[in-house]
């Protein structure tokens, strides 16, 4: 499809799965503008953008997703481009500790990247895209939202928060013709996950949960992202699309060598 004439803002965008969705709609037409806390990190996917994708428009606005008047600088910014048609709250942080050790401000800074970020961006996306006639949310979840995993309570909190957020507000904007989804990633090679990947009794033990037996890559999260923000889902909404191998089949994965050396074996 084209999208040439539209804008698309990614939060996270300088890296990893928000670079990939960034390049997904460019590669579409889209003008895109990468969100995030780094400024450096923002100039060098946007590089790596522009030599991935003939004349793309890219731009770049850092920031911070908790923080209201940021998003609000980055839609405007976006939108004075081209009209805002497509919004993808990917911007998240990870947090691992026993329930007995989780430490409360740990938990808010999760709650206020993950959960909160989201909400923001899809109000002041949401009210932009609904006044140029319409358009798609995108959020990007986790497998940890759709199955426990054990030692990751604040995080599968955020994640579950953004789908649930997913459904209310498609409920609530469609009627404005904004369709708003989510997609909810297994385990993929991105930084985040570095230590999940390089540590073998766990990749083993997600692998063994996973019916495809195979991790992911940032391309495989773009391209549903790319779909659901597309005109061939144009009767899709309110939809948490699991996107992990079939890893949601199963369980979540077995985190107790990561909590023994951190914590010891007595704080599981």
């Amino acid at each position: 499809m084209s999208r040439a004439g539209s804008s698309a803002l990614v939060t996270g965008g300088g890296s990893g799965i928000g670079l990939a969705c960034a390049e997904t709609f460019a590669r579409e037409g889209a003008a895109v503008l990468l969100f995030g806390r780094s400024q450096q990190r923002l100039d060098d996917g946007a590089q790596q953008l522009r030599a991935a994708v003939d004349g793309a428009q890219v731009f770049t606005c850092a920031g911070d997703v908790s923080v209201e008047a940021d998003l609000v600088d980055a839609v405007n910014t976006i939108n004075t481009v081209a009209p805002l048609r497509v919004a993808v709250a990917n911007a998240g942080m990870g947090g691992l500790a026993p329930l007995g050790a989780t430490d409360v401000d740990s938990f808010d800074q999760i709650m206020a990247v993950n959960a909160r970020g989201a909400l923001l961006t899809f109000k002041h996306a949401g009210n932009a895209i609904a006044a140029n006639g319409g358009g798609a949310l995108c959020g990007i979840s986790s497998i940890a939202g759709v199955r426990t995993h054990r030692y990751m309570s604040a995080y599968a909190m955020s994640k579950a928060a953004i789908d649930m957020l997913v459904r209310n507000c498609a409920d609530e904007l469609g009627h404005k013709n904004i369709r708003v989804n989510s997609v909810c990633p297994g385990l993929v090679e991105t930084e985040l996950a570095d230590a999940l990947l390089q540590t073998p009794a766990i990749y083993q033990d997600y692998l063994d949960c996973m019916p495809l037996a195979r991790h992911g890559q940032v391309n495989d999260i773009a391209s549903a992202v790319g779909f659901l923000c597309g005109a061939t889902a144009g009767w899709i909404t309110g939809v948490n699309l699991s996107v992990d191998g079939g890893h949601h089949l199963r369980r979540g994965p077995a985190l107790e060598p990561f909590i023994d050396a951190v914590y010891g074996k007595d704080a599981r």
